[in-house]
């Protein structure tokens, strides 16, 4: 079983990218929240990296989501049953237990090539 099929259930969807390129997001002609500052920003807004999903649409997992893509994708990074992928904002959060230190630093490193990626937390994983 790979990363994104543990982590979300989801089977990789085709097309699938680990950074893809956004998609328009059409704003609604009665928002009242943001001021219009150009006719573009009156009918599309750009989503934040760290929501973009696998195919450029907005997903509030996104970054988490591609990320475990990109581990699914790196031939040295085998599905670590014991370890889980979150975010928080534009930071990857590990959280549990990777067999090697090696492991976790190519883990880190991939998590950080994705694009949105702030910042990549451990602490809350254990070697062992």
């Amino acid at each position: 079983m790979g990363w994104l099929k543990r982590l979300f259930g989801l089977e990789k969807p085709q097309n699938a990218q680990v950074n893809p390129a956004p998609q328009a997001v059409p704003q609604s002609s009665n928002a009242t929240f943001a001021p219009e500052t150009s006719a573009a920003s009156a009918s599309t807004q750009t989503i934040p990296a760290e929501r973009l999903g696998l195919n450029g649409e907005y997903d509030q997992s996104g970054l988490a989501k591609r990320v475990a893509l990109a581990f699914d994708q790196d031939q040295q990074l085998d599905d670590v049953d014991t370890l889980w992928v979150a975010q928080t904002g534009g930071t990857v959060v590990l959280k549990g237990k990777v067999p090697s230190q090696e492991i976790l630093n190519r883990m880190v490193s991939v998590a950080r090539s994705v694009n949105g990626a702030t910042g990549v937390e451990t602490n809350q994983v254990t070697i062992g």
